[in-house]
C-alpha cells in the first residue's frame, strides 16, 4: 500500500512539473522526495539540476545547501 501512494505521489509531482515553466520547485520537492527514501544518489542529480537550469532561483541556493550536507 505504501508503495502505490509513494508511486501516485511521483506520478502527481510529474505530471504538475510539466504545467510550469519554472519548475525549480517541482525538482526540489522532488529532490527532497527521494531523500526521504535514502536514494541519495538521485536526489543530487536533481540538485545539480537545478542549479544548472535554474541558477537564480530560489530553489538553486537551498540545493547548494542540501547538496553540501549531502556530499559531507
Amino acid at each position: 500500500m505504501r508503495y502505490v501512494i509513494l508511486v501516485l505521489i511521483t506520478a502527481t509531482m510529474l505530471a504538475v512539473s510539466g504545467c510550469s515553466a519554472d519548475n525549480s520547485k517541482e525538482l526540489f520537492d522532488t529532490a527532497q522526495f527521494e531523500e526521504l527514501q535514502n536514494n541519495k544518489e538521485h536526489a543530487v542529480q536533481l540538485y545539480e539540476e537545478i542549479i544548472k537550469k535554474y541558477p537564480q532561483s530560489e530553489y538553486a541556493k537551498k540545493s547548494q545547501e542540501r547538496l553540501s550536507k549531502l556530499k559531507q
